[in-house]
């Protein structure tokens, strides 16, 4: 005998709605962006090739090189949000290229960031200077020094220690990716010597740092050589001495939030190494006088240099000690973000020149999308006209499942596009379509079981129940299965194929969520209406489909044998 219904599916359908709606504020809320980010192949957008080479003259590149290579480049962009952008190697050795595709025609904060990969150093401050080019090339630099301190925000940086008392450099000035170069100006070698001479000075007195081609990047320095450049937004040029530190001595970056929550810093820990050489450099730089003072060379800054131009000039109050710092400014979440990615990312094995930089099309991807789409309606009316044809008002209650199961299905990419960046690819589309499949079997195996339930002479009322006691472990067992894969393949995998294991994975939540909260309800809610109790055929429960077995029969049986124990007793 099944135990008596206990089920309260009108809780059930409220949770949903609840649900629904609250998913549905976070995706429409006024003043936000409420579309679905698509992917390189649907929504075209930009593949650069990277040439690498090896950073020392006369070597070989490696393999191992090329896929720690590859990984910094994909943590790098991952850092920006999940982008689905793909990152592959094509060739081995020396003739290999690095492929970088990223999705979005306006992407191209994140394109910046990917041909900075050249090495990371820290360089001491010996001068800063207008970023105008000084009228006569035989000037000295420290002449041509036309701003004041605070004529740019680079040119005047301040330092305040951290709220946990490490001293930390604080620039005014935040980290910006740079500008774009522009047509007709190529990049210029860089200004580097052995020594600070007075021909080295000349040389950085007559560059003109308004120029985009002399501040864009591109140009890996030499470590162990004096440099002249600018800063990467063309507002302060240069004189740099040696590195004390290079990249592959940052351990770790990140941007947080200080606990008097003001403002956005860069926390920055080095190796061993690094806080030892940290130490060393600001004792000696922060007993310097200020940066851009008449006559202060050298002076109390230390330069963060990527690609051969400052991306940040923090400056030294205290000696740090202690092989961690941070980073203070005005800085922006995203800002700081991208500061720490080039921080945490920006020390490469190889050096890497960007030889093709193309916008792709997406055109072949929207005619594929267009199939994609195509298809799975098709599937999807295949599906619901065999539902109807076979199970009639059981069918309608899958179709309905089927919609809500898309609705909220869209909803979660439109929140998962704001919040973590969520990127819908054709491999995604190829995701949804399957999970159509997925999520029909888990009405079907709901459905059977109710007949099985009657033909064994129970109620409509207590098939709906009973049976779905017994059909939701084969349901959860089922997604249970495709939710593993789905793990398996997002973790192992990388490109297109996350994507549709992620959208699996999605999907296969959501059919649980809607056989829970919705299937199973409102086909309780049906068993306990007259018109279904009847068994006509338009409830998909007659006599043909149950085999002979009837539901007003076993209504009928199941009265007389609760009769029968109430007599006995």
């Amino acid at each position: 005998m099944a135990p008596p219904s206990s089920s309260k599916p009108v809780r059930l359908l409220v949770a949903l709605v609840v649900l629904v709606l609250a998913l549905g504020i976070v995706a429409f809320w006024p003043g936000t962006d409420n579309t679905i980010r698509l992917g390189l192949d649907l929504q075209g957008g930009t593949q650069v090739i990277l040439k690498p080479t090896p950073v020392t003259a006369g070597e070989s590149i490696t393999e191992e090189q090329l896929q720690q290579t590859v990984t910094i480049i994909r943590q790098r962009v991952d850092g920006l949000g999940v982008a689905e952008a793909e990152v592959t190697t094509q060739g081995s050795g020396d003739g290999a290229v690095i492929v970088v595709s990223v999705p979005g025609v306006n992407q191209d904060r994140v394109v910046d960031l990917v041909q900075k990969t050249a090495l990371l150093d820290f360089r001491p401050v010996w001068g800063l200077y207008s970023p105008l080019a000084a009228p006569d090339p035989s000037a000295s630099p420290s002449a041509s020094a036309s701003a004041s301190p605070s004529a740019s925000p680079s040119a005047s940086p301040s330092a305040s220690p951290s709220a946990s008392g490490t001293p930390a450099a604080s620039p005014s000035a935040s980290a910006s990716p740079a500008a774009s170069p522009s047509a007709a100006g190529t990049p210029a070698d860089l200004i580097q010597a052995t020594e600070n001479t007075p021909e080295f000075q000349a040389q950085i007195a007559a560059l003109d740092c308004t120029l985009p081609e002399n501040f864009t990047g591109g140009r890996p320095d030499d470590p162990a050589k004096w440099l002249g450049t600018c800063e990467s937004t063309g507002q302060a040029k240069y004189n740099l001495e040696p590195a004390f530190i290079q990249g592959t001595n940052v351990k770790g970056a990140n941007a947080v939030m200080p606990q008097n929550g003001v403002g956005w810093v860069v926390s920055l820990d080095f190796d061993s190494e690094g806080a030892k050489a940290l130490a060393a450099a600001s004792t000696r730089l922060a007993a310097l006088p200020e940066c851009g003072g008449a006559g202060a060379n050298p002076c109390n800054a230390f330069a963060i240099v990527l690609d051969g131009v400052v991306t940040s000039a923090p400056r030294f109050n205290e000696p740090i000690l202690g092989g961690s710092a941070q980073i203070e400014g005005n800085f922006t979440a995203q800002e700081a973000r991208d500061l720490a990615n080039v921080l945490k990312y920006g020390a490469l094995p190889v050096t890497l020149e960007a030889v093709d930089i193309t916008t792709v099309s997406p055109t072949v991807g929207n005619d594929q999308l267009r199939a994609g789409i195509l298809a799975g309606l098709i599937g999807l009316t295949l599906v619901g006209l065999y539902l109807l044809a076979y199970y009639r008002a059981l069918g309608v209650v899958a179709i309905l499942s089927l919609a809500i199961a898309g609705g909220i299905l869209y909803l979660a990419f439109i929140v998962l596009s704001k919040t973590i960046g969520l990127t819908l690819s054709l491999a995604g589309v190829a995701g949804a379509i399957v999970a159509i499949g997925i999520t029909a079997d888990s009405f079907i195996v709901y459905f059977e079981r109710i007949r099985d339930e009657i033909r064994e002479g129970r109620s409509l009322r207590q098939a709906c129940d009973s049976g779905w006691v017994r059909a939701r472990r084969t349901l959860l067992a089922a997604d249970f299965v495709s939710l593993l894969a789905a793990v398996v393949l997002y973790v192992l995998s990388v490109g297109s194929v996350r994507g549709f294991a992620f959208v699996l994975g999605l999907t296969t939540l959501i059919d649980v969520l809607v056989a829970f909260w919705f299937t199973h309800p409102i086909v309780v809610i049906l068993g306990r209406s007259s018109w279904m109790q009847k068994g006509s055929k338009w409830t998909g429960l007659d006599p043909d489909r149950l085999g002979g077995a009837s539901v007003a029969g076993a209504a009928a049986s199941s009265r007389r044998r609760t009769s029968s124990k109430e007599v006995s007793s």
